[in-house]
């Protein structure tokens, strides 16, 4: 290639031109050339690899995030469920939130190193965020209870973190179906069809308030929690509608 180069150069500048010697291939290029015209013409694909991380894990540590909602969500109910020793309930809901803060900062650190992703990157850090959303939410609901000191379970208190449960384990299920995807819209519909349950169970909720309670201290503080809980259940169908997208997306 390189003589080739040569001799076009000395027939341009003329004949009485001092014209540089035809240079052989290095031994490195006549190995590629050879192995090219050979038909190995795969050997990029072999330094791409090599250079470039795999992705390998996202699927499961968003899985691992899945059910770390699903183990906070049940904490909240098995702590209403059982009003005593609330504030120590509280703190393992503290300690499930901070898993689940470990675990997404996991899955950022893996997104920020990773070259080739399953899917969409906005997509990825979107999941992400709402999946963490969640979790904040149960986690801001229980501390609600210490926070405000409240004595007793309110009635329907406990219907309407039961939907939050249920919803959350359909999460679950939907994140650990990504990678099938008829599968999980399934159980985005039952997402979507549990959020709003939980809309009409919390106005239904709040409407009981304002008729029963005299207190208007008391009224704050339950509604507040009353909407605490249900924008829970709003940001796992906000995990559906992400879900929903990428299995759009890959169609």
């Amino acid at each position: 290639m390189l003589g080739s180069w040569s001799g076009a150069l000395c027939s341009i500048m003329g004949k009485d031109s001092p014209c540089l010697p035809p240079l052989p291939p290095s031994g490195i290029v006549r190995r590629l050339l050879s192995r090219l015209f050979k038909g190995e013409s795969d050997i990029m694909p072999g330094l791409l690899q090599r250079f470039l991380p795999r992705e390998e894990g996202f699927f499961d540590l968003f899985a691992k995030q899945a059910a770390n909602i699903h183990v906070g969500a049940d904490a909240l109910h098995k702590m209403l469920s059982h009003y005593t020793g609330v504030p120590e309930q509280v703190q393992i809901v503290k300690a499930i939130e901070h898993e689940g803060d470990e675990i997404t900062h996991a899955l950022f650190t893996k997104l920020n190193q990773t070259f080739i992703t399953p899917f969409d990157r906005e997509d990825i850090y979107e999941l992400c965020s709402r999946l963490d959303d969640v979790i904040d939410l149960i986690d801001a609901a229980a501390s609600r209870f210490v926070l405000y000191r409240v004595d007793s379970v309110r009635s329907g208190t406990l219907d309407l973190v039961q939907v939050l449960v249920s919803t959350t384990a359909e999460v679950e299920v939907a994140v650990r179906a990504l990678e099938t995807p008829q599968k999980a819209l399934q159980h985005c519909i039952e997402i979507n069809r549990y959020e709003n349950d939980s809309d009409r169970l919390c106005r239904t909720l709040i409407a009981q308030l304002f008729d029963e309670e005299q207190d208007p201290v008391q009224i704050i503080k339950w509604k507040e929690i009353f909407e605490v809980i249900e924008t829970a259940v709003d940001k796992c169908e906000d995990v559906a509608n992400v879900i929903e997208g990428v299995i759009l997306k890959s169609a």
